[in-house]
């Protein structure tokens, strides 16, 4: 299963957030410095982002967006299908309505695809932004251990 680039800026500018989460609002040109990422299209994510509900946003000099909620409240899976719908390997197992298949009842290769969805959403649906902050402090704490 690939993500799209869109469902990648996404998640890296929420992990941002959620890395300063108790900083207030965070313009978007300092999370598209960070992150590396183009700020204009960093612009329609954050909005989409905030339209669901995962973000909210403050107008002015100290404006920004920052987490609608706390990081250990917000998952991978949540962002992920805000920005691109359902998690599905193919068609045929998509969580959505969708088009019926004709070979749907006897395909085993369906059941296949089923269990890479479950096995996915599992793994995005249970690991939340605070869970990423957790990884990337571990990471560093490593790094700064090696290089003494």
């Amino acid at each position: 299963m690939r993500i799209s680039t869109k469902g990648d800026y996404a998640t890296r500018a929420l992990q941002d957030l959620a890395l300063h989460y108790d900083e207030g609002p965070i313009p978007i040109e300092a999370i598209a410095q960070r992150q590396v990422l183009p700020s204009r299209y960093l612009e329609q994510l954050l909005l989409t982002l905030k339209r669901a509900g995962v973000l909210a946003s403050k107008r002015g000099v100290k404006g920004g967006y920052y987490l609608a909620k706390p990081p250990r409240e917000v998952t991978l899976g949540q962002v992920l299908r805000v920005v691109d719908g359902p998690i599905a390997p193919i068609f045929c197992v998509s969580e959505t309505p969708r088009e019926h298949c004709s070979q749907e009842t006897f395909c085993a290769l369906r059941d296949v695809w089923a269990e890479v969805r479950d096995a996915v959403s599992a793994i995005v649906d249970h690991t939340t932004l605070a869970d990423i902050c957790d990884r990337i402090r571990a990471k560093t704490k490593q790094r700064i251990t090696y290089q003494i």
